[in-house]
């Protein structure tokens, strides 16, 4: 830490940076100005930041600059099993190669606190019909997951500054939001602000309450964890102003989806939100939260709210300590993150939006941003036709558009009290009045907190969730991420037979085309209230404003009005219900980790048989060989709107894809299969799943009528010949053959899954050039050495008219934002060859990004500099 500018906190026996001082020297009233995101980001600057760019850094902040890049010093890293396991695994085999060049590989330890929450592997293997269902589930999971599990533990001992929160306890952003951030961080005796990055896109939950929190892949991440600085511009940073009150019945899922889709057109991709105005002013944490948590949905960094009474109150009913809490407002105030001193903020940009013009919806099919209002299902095709699904339902057939799973899932709506007890109020009467589930959805209830199974019983709607088929079970993500379990044998057999348009709908924030179920065709996000209608309805197809859900004793139609909760029957017993013991109860015992007995050695013992757990290659074979950036084969040209779901799929393995074949090779039973996303910390697995995506379109895979072919396909040039992905990269892999991928918008968007930059650089890929790139897999390209281009305004591959016949080669110097040039080699129709040079700008945006990509990646820049500092620390002794 610096010392200038450290002052006593006022009522406290803490010292804090006083950053307004800082910034008023280097230009007077400027500090009241700043937008939220500036202060913080200022004040870390004042206490980390080297002295000798340190002016010129706030400076960046203070006139909305955007020249020079200033580091970044996040105060934790928190990560759920997925990407955290795979961080540590990269961690593990970093030892191994560090101890294999001689260094100390006990040295190499996270040096910033992390926190990994074992959220991700969970599937829904029974439903929530099944009273048994959570211990069911949870045994399945430590069955299938022994191996990963078993290391996670090691992490425990082996690793410092690592703590490990195991299987069934909850998710990761809700456990973030409701006890692991601070808000205000007391470290040496020093008050700072709370900050962190996440190993998960959802991250920005906990901007609800102030703290900048942001999705990074794993390999950002290990950055991170080894105390590396963050470097970055000054991001675009953008004011929504909400206005107005929602209307009646209007839940906060409503408001995020009608949000993600006016942001969206709003094109606010890689910018940090700032929420102000009456209507932020009016939100609950819990509504707040709804809406940070789809921050990558709408295509932003970060959505912050302001601190406020709102979120004293929030941290007083989640059971933080009293002083604590006080610290907490005691600090905003003094340096100017109370939301009265944000009066004066000024935004280069502000954007407006009336909360009374939301309506009841949902989104889809496809994209989370793809709102359709509840009232205009039928003129958006959705439903319709509900009388020909009826007659299938008669004649002991699932209907067309069933709803085959209906999911109360996701950090995104089970961490808002409000909507998980609207949910349980529904439930109660449509209880009361007859209802029932349909035979053929398949339902769950997955809070994201233990807290939420108290509070449910105190308000006494847990039983009538439970008595329609929605009995908690897992404390998980489970059907969010992809792992909604294998369907009723019988009923999946009647889909395939039948190739049944059949659905799924969740409370969850993503519905990509193949994501939620291989056998659901498509996805729609809703309310939980408005899930548990769904499972009653059981088809698409059903109007869910107008048609009837059943009848009631006497034969009189019930419709949706008549189950829906007032919003002051909800808001009474939320009040009534949700205490402060309940998160006490739920977070004391969980966070008294012990104390854990040290390894006995600072190096894994790998298994070999692993198919979870495998020592990683980025230090041999192909990826220590130089990249050549010539003569480079397209594996693929791709269109707009490519997510990291296409790129590397998280959800169930099946027995036909490469990944399934090679289990079984292994000699793993189908049943313990499990998903792509849990097997990425064995890379012979997790390489098999690139591009596994059966929605993926290829554009040089086409039939004869010149149509595109949907699937996991490529076309191996020279020869022309159309073969799965998977062969298709095992055949340039032997050739030893350089790769290119050529793609449209927005490329890389979804999760924040780090295999989706590892798997195309494994197959050979060393440049993606695209029409653009999502904020959070750019870097994970950046992380392993994979060059991301992208094109200028006005060219892309359809202008160039490419096929996947050429050959490719960049040239150029390579600096941040560079004009590098695309050197396209092609046959004419002549049968000549042609070449064509096409301007393109290099997206390694900062010095930073240009060395990690130099040096072959994160890990292996790491492991240049941690040897060259071991070097010279023994010279020093000589």
């Amino acid at each position: 830490m610096n010392n200038n500018h450290r002052k006593p906190l006022q009522g406290t026996q803490l010292e804090y940076f006083d950053v307004r001082e800082a910034v008023e020297q280097i230009q007077p009233g400027a500090y009241a100005k700043l937008p939220y995101t500036s202060k913080v980001l200022a004040e870390q600057l004042v206490r980390r930041c080297d002295p000798a760019i340190l002016e010129q850094s706030l400076k960046e902040l203070i006139f909305s600059k955007q020249d020079h890049d200033f580091p970044w010093y996040p105060a934790r890293v928190v990560c759920h099993d997925i990407l955290g396991q795979t961080a540590l695994v990269d961690l593990a085999g970093l030892r191994d190669a560090i101890a294999d060049q001689g260094g100390d590989p006990s040295k190499v330890n996270p040096v910033v606190p992390t926190q990994l929450i074992v959220d991700h592997s969970l599937a829904v293997e029974y439903g929530g019909f099944d009273p048994d269902a959570f211990e069911k589930n949870r045994a399945i999971e430590d069955r299938r997951n022994e191996d990963r599990f078993h290391f996670i533990e090691w992490t425990k001992t082996a690793f410092e500054n690592v703590d490990v929160i195991p299987a069934g306890n909850g998710i990761m952003h809700q456990i973030n939001l409701e006890k692991m951030s601070p808000v205000v961080q007391n470290r040496e005796g020093v008050a700072f602000p709370d900050t962190c990055v996440g190993t998960d896109s959802h991250t920005p939950h906990t901007d609800a309450l102030g703290v900048i929190s942001i999705g990074v892949g794993g390999l950002e991440a290990e950055n991170v964890m080894l105390g590396r600085a963050s470097w970055m511009r000054l991001p675009d940073i953008i004011g929504v102003e909400l206005v107005g009150q929602r209307q009646a019945g209007i839940t906060a899922t409503d408001i995020v989806l009608a949000l993600t889709e006016f942001l969206r057109k709003e094109r606010v991709v890689g910018a940090y939100l700032e929420f102000f105005g009456e209507g932020a002013d009016s939100m609950s944490v819990g509504d707040r939260a709804t809406i940070s948590n789809m921050t990558p949905e709408y295509g932003a960094t970060a959505a912050m709210f302001y601190i406020d009474q709102n979120t004293i109150d929030y941290l007083t009913l989640t059971g933080r300590e009293a002083d604590q809490v006080k610290l907490v407002e005691t600090y905003a105030k003094e340096i100017g993150l109370w939301a009265s001193d944000m009066k004066q903020a000024q935004y280069p940009r502000v954007l407006r939006f009336d909360l009374s013009t939301v309506t009841r919806n949902i989104a889809g099919p496809s994209n989370p941003h793809a709102r359709v209002s509840t009232a205009d299902l039928k003129a958006k095709g959705i439903a319709g036709n509900l009388e020909a699904a009826r007659a299938q339902e008669a004649e002991g057939l699932i209907p067309d558009g069933a709803v085959i799973i209906a999911a109360i899932t996701s950090c995104t709506n089970t961490s808002n009290p409000r909507n998980t007890v609207a949910a349980g109020l529904l439930a109660r009467k449509a209880n009361e009045l007859g209802l029932t589930r349909k035979p053929w959805v398949k339902s769950s209830f997955a809070p994201g907190s233990k807290a939420a199974a108290l509070y449910l019983e105190e308000a006494d709607v847990l039983d009538d969730l439970e008595k329609l088929g929605f009995g908690i079970v897992a404390y998980a993500c489970t059907t969010c991420n992809g792992m909604s379990g294998a369907l009723d044998p019988k009923l999946q057999q009647e889909i395939i037979d039948r190739d049944l348009y059949a659905t799924a709908v969740l409370s969850g924030n993503r519905n990509f085309d193949g994501r939620i179920h291989p056998y659901a065709k498509q996805a729609f996000l809703a309310s939980p209230p408005l899930v548990v209608a769904y499972a009653i309805a059981g088809t698409i197809r059903f109007d869910i404003e107008k048609d009837a859900l059943g009848n009631d004793k006497d034969g009189n139609p019930i419709y949706l009005k008549d189950i829906w909760p007032s919003d002051a029957e909800i808001d009474a017993l939320v009040k009534e219900a949700v205490k402060p013991e309940q998160f006490r109860k739920v977070y004391i015992p969980m966070f008294d980790l012990g104390v854990t007995e040290k390894a006995a050695s600072p190096l894994y013992d790998w298994r070999p048989q692993s198919t979870y757990i495998r020592r990683p290659p980025y230090w041999e074979g192909a990826l220590a060989a130089p990249r050549t950036l010539a003569n480079m084969r397209p594996l693929a040209i791709l269109p707009d709107n490519i997510t990291t779901d296409h790129l590397s799929p998280s959800n169930a393995i099946m027995m036909d894809s490469a990944a399934g074949e090679y289990l079984h090779k292994m000699g793993v039973p189908e049943e313990d299969f499990n998903s792509y996303a849990t097997h990425r910390g064995d890379h012979l697995t997790a390489q098999r799943a690139t591009f596994a995506n059966p929605k993926l379109f290829n554009e040089m895979v086409v039939r004869s009528d010149g149509t595109i072919k949907q699937g996991s396909k490529a076309r191996v040039e020279p020869e022309g010949e159309v073969m799965r992905m998977w062969e298709a990269i095992e055949t340039y892999m032997n050739r030893k053959q350089p790769l290119i991928i050529i793609a449209g918008k927005d490329y890389g968007q979804g999760s924040s899954r780090d295999w989706a930059a590892k798997g195309v650089r494994l197959a050979g890929v060393e440049v993606i050039v695209a029409e653009g790139f999502e904020r959070i897999h750019r870097t994970n390209l950046v992380g392993m050495g994979v060059l991301p281009l992208e094109f200028k305004a006005g060219v892309d591959r359809k202008t160039l008219k490419l096929d996947g016949t050429e050959l490719y080669s960049v040239i150029g110097n390579i600096a941040p934002r560079s004009t590098l040039t695309l050197v396209i080699e092609r046959a004419t129709d002549d049968g000549k060859s042609e070449i064509v040079e096409v301007p393109v700008t290099c997206r390694l945006d900062t010095e930073e990004e240009v060395s990690v990509y130099e040096a072959g990646g994160v890990l292996q820049r790491f492991a240049q500099d941690f040897l060259e500092s071991q070097e010279e620390k023994e010279q020093l002794r000589a």
